[in-house]
């Protein structure tokens, strides 16, 4: 619960709130009032059982604190479902060893965003973000951290890419 109040204080720092436009550079059409977020499926190979429930509610979060929008249970204006596709573990940097100095913890989604107001925003992408940690620590040690960090930026990237005119 700490977690989520900080990343809320987090966001509520970096961004503002309007309806067409935000100090997120968001911009979003004054006739979009909603925004539905479905619970996103786990898929991978190995199962974080926590992930599904923390990448929906950040999803929801980042529309509460950075825009005007209506989080409603289904059929928003704007509407995102999606899935987790991967989610591993790989050594990084082999030493002459042949240990790994670094591990790299990747996470990645897929994503359907549909925008009823304005059906030309429509996509279907996959985002992939990672975290590394040293190879003498345990993945159970770090993977909280990583993983806060890792949705944080693949939140930040879905709100971008469905919203931010870049």
């Amino acid at each position: 619960m700490m977690r989520r109040f900080l990343f809320v204080v987090i966001l509520a720092l970096t961004g503002g709130c309007g309806g067409g436009y935000s100090f997120t550079g968001a911009s979003i059409s004054p006739d979009v009032k909603t925004v539905s977020v479905t619970l996103f499926e786990n898929y991978a190979q190995l199962v974080n059982p926590a992930l599904s429930q923390t990448v929906t509610e950040r999803l929801k979060d980042i529309f509460l604190v950075q825009t005007s929008l209506e989080v409603i249970q289904r059929d928003g204006d704007l509407q995102f479902e999606g899935s987790i596709v991967d989610y591993n573990v790989r050594p990084l940097a082999i030493q002459s060893d042949e240990q790994a100095a670094q591990n790299r913890l990747t996470i990645s989604l897929s994503v359907i965003f549909t925008n009823t107001k304005d059906p030309e925003k429509d996509f279907e992408s996959r985002f992939t973000r990672f975290g590394d940690f040293d190879s003498d620590q345990d993945l159970s040690a770090v993977e909280d951290e990583l993983v806060e960090q890792i949705t944080i930026e693949l939140v930040q990237d879905i709100f971008n890419k469905s919203v931010v005119n870049w």
